[in-house]
């Protein structure tokens, strides 16, 4: 078994594109509309045929609800690694991205959390 798609609600897709291609420098690698549907996803440069990341629309009132809900009580909604978080946290930071949480170590990592501008909190973690 493997994980191929993940997801995360977004308020606008148009927007999450944006900041999660030219901000987090991920890569758009479907974008098929269907009626009033779109099927957008993104993947890691560094693995374009890996896991993908669904941006659906928080139109459901049950999605927006849970988005809504695990951001008010701090949640992240996904976590994403890389190998230097020190290097990353700058880099977002001159990119203007707001952090609530700023470069933090806990037992065998250091984490960073920010806010998407779509409607969630990303977890960016170093593992050791």
């Amino acid at each position: 078994m493997k994980i191929k798609l993940t997801s995360v609600f977004v308020d606008n897709q148009g927007k999450a594109l944006k900041f999660y291609t030219e901000v987090l420098g991920f890569v758009r690698k479907s974008d098929i509309t269907a009626g009033g549907y779109r099927w957008l996803t993104v993947v890691s440069p560094e693995e374009q045929d890996g896991t993908q990341l669904l941006l659906p629309p928080n139109d459901n009132p049950a999605a927006k609800s849970y988005q809504e809900s695990i951001f008010k009580q701090g949640i992240p909604a996904a976590m994403f690694f890389v190998d230097d978080i020190q290097n990353e946290y700058q880099r977002l930071k001159k990119l203007g991205v707001r952090f609530t949480m700023e470069p933090t170590k806990t037992p065998g990592s250091t984490i960073i959390v920010f806010d998407d501008t779509c409607g969630n909190l990303i977890q960016v973690t170093q593992l050791g």
